[in-house]
């Protein structure tokens, strides 16, 4: 994995700390570097003005004391707030608070008279607990006025492992270090952070390497390199056989998918139907090849055919006993199986035996109410992805404006570039046409469904607003193009 697009949890995060000082870097330039990190960051986006820094008791205190000193001595007009008794901080917090020369007032929403820009330096991620009392009631109050908020590491009561957000408001800037958190992307955070920056503080890459991280933010660097790719001695057989179960009367799903795979770059794509739907796959379909299913056994005979190469059951589907059968039918070939809406539904009754049936590779792209009805919604989408990967052993893609996909070694990928338009009927079946396209082509399943989230994300950034999910394949190979560096 590429180490740039690692995310690190909190305990993560505060072992690559431990691990820096551990080889040399004492905790006070760590600090120091910290906030200067911050002033520069304020310095490129506001002009100088009157500053507040909301300084909390620990670490993160002690870097709001590293920036105050910075932006006083740069001519910026600063005061600063500290929450409990200045003689609490210890360590690197202790020693930066004692090197600022100013007033120290006690942190009250009355600290925010005459201030143009607030820095949260209160409490960032290590708060595992609802932000409370003055701290809440000043942050409050400041968004409340609509001053810009400059957050350190993360806004205060906002919870980096997961993103839930207990008291914690919205601000202009995020500043961070060395990894951005699953808190940053996870929803409702993400939409806290603002801006986000990660920071150089002088924590080396190689620390990574000791505490072995296991989740990343989606982006081409992850899977580029094992993205399928034409070659000029390839043929369509070559680039895998995607099959498809249609439904009907709903068709529109699995002809969107079928669609999509194609654009994925699967060689041939086949959707089965019955009789009755035949016409209305074939009126609408042209590259896409329609086989016709006179009888049950018909389906079985398709599996039979190793020249299929991938199988997608769900859109459009029905959550019958028949929906139920395909899908085990496609598990039991071993072969690359995706199954969604209502295939995953179709088992809802009966997960177990959707588990006992996973024994290859497959990929499950349920969205949250899907979710629900196969395994157990608690926790946070992190926790519960996870253990549903475990439990299934699939390719578990939960849905969504933050999707998490996640393997059953505990892998897990956070999606952050999906637009609010792909909230469009029909959306879910392109993604799986995506992932199927891949999976034909024989790319490994987490890093195909990795792929196909992002390239599902960037179409619909690609059209913008008044995207409806027809509009998607064809955006795909732009941004192909756009991934292979052509114009």
């Amino acid at each position: 994995m590429d180490t740039h697009t690692v995310l690190l949890d909190v305990r993560r995060m505060g072992e690559a700390d431990r691990l820096t000082v551990a080889t040399g870097t004492p905790a006070i330039e760590l600090m120091e570097n910290a906030g200067k990190a911050v002033v520069r960051a304020i310095e490129q986006r506001w002009s100088a003005r009157p500053v507040i820094v909301l300084c909390g008791p620990g670490n993160n205190g002690g870097d709001g004391f590293v920036v105050a000193r910075h932006l006083s001595e740069t001519g910026w007009p600063v005061r600063v707030a500290l929450l409990g008794p200045r003689d609490h901080l210890v360590g690197a917090a202790g020693h930066h608070a004692a090197l600022w020369r100013g007033n120290v007032e006690p942190l009250t929403p009355g600290v925010l008279e005459g201030a143009q820009l607030v820095v949260d330096a209160i409490f960032g991620a290590g708060l595992s607990r609802a932000l409370e009392g003055s701290s809440l009631e000043t942050l409050t109050a400041a968004a409340r006025r609509k001053l810009p908020i400059v957050a350190i590491d993360v806004p205060s009561g906002l919870m980096g492992d997961t993103g839930e957000a207990l008291g914690a408001v919205a601000v202009a800037l995020t500043v961070t270090f060395f990894r951005k958190k699953p808190g940053h992307l996870l929803l409702p955070g993400r939409m806290l952070c603002g801006e986000v920056i990660v920071a150089d503080i002088g924590i080396p890459t190689s620390v990574l390497d000791q505490i072995s991280p296991d989740t990343f933010e989606n982006d081409p660097r992850l899977w580029l390199a094992v993205l399928p790719r034409l070659h000029d001695d390839g043929n369509k057989h070559t680039r895998g056989h995607a099959l498809i179960s249609g439904g009907y009367p709903m068709t529109g799903a699995a002809r969107m998918a079928a669609r999509a795979a194609a654009r994925a770059g699967a060689g041939l794509t086949t959707i089965a139907v019955a009789p009755i739907a035949l016409p209305v796959y074939a009126t609408a379909l042209t590259s896409i090849m329609v086989q016709p299913l006179a009888i049950p056994e018909d389906f079985g005979c398709l599996l039979d055919d190793n020249r299929y190469t991938a199988f997608l059951i769900g859109p459009g589907a029905g959550t019958g006993d028949e929906t139920r059968t395909r899908a085990l039918a496609m598990l039991g070939t071993g072969r690359p199986t995706l199954l969604d809406a209502d295939a995953l539904t179709a088992f809802a009754d009966d997960p177990l035996t959707l588990d006992r049936a996973i024994t290859g590779p497959c990929v499950l792209t349920p969205h949250d109410g899907e979710f629900h009805r196969l395994f157990d919604p608690n926790g946070d989408k992190l926790t519960r992805t996870r253990a549903a990967a475990r439990r299934s052993g699939a390719i578990i893609v939960l849905k969504g404006s933050d999707t998490v996909i996640t393997s059953p070694d505990g892998r897990s990928v956070i999606n952050s570039n999906a637009p609010p338009t792909l909230a469009t009927a029909g959306s879910g079946d392109v993604l799986s046409g995506i992932v199927l396209g891949l999976l034909a082509q024989s790319m490994e399943p987490f890093l195909a469904a990795a792929a196909a989230v992002w390239l599902h994300g960037a179409a619909a950034t690609e059209f913008g607003p008044g995207l409806i999910a027809e509009d998607l394949p064809d955006l795909l190979p732009r941004v192909f193009r756009c991934l292979y560096g052509q114009k």
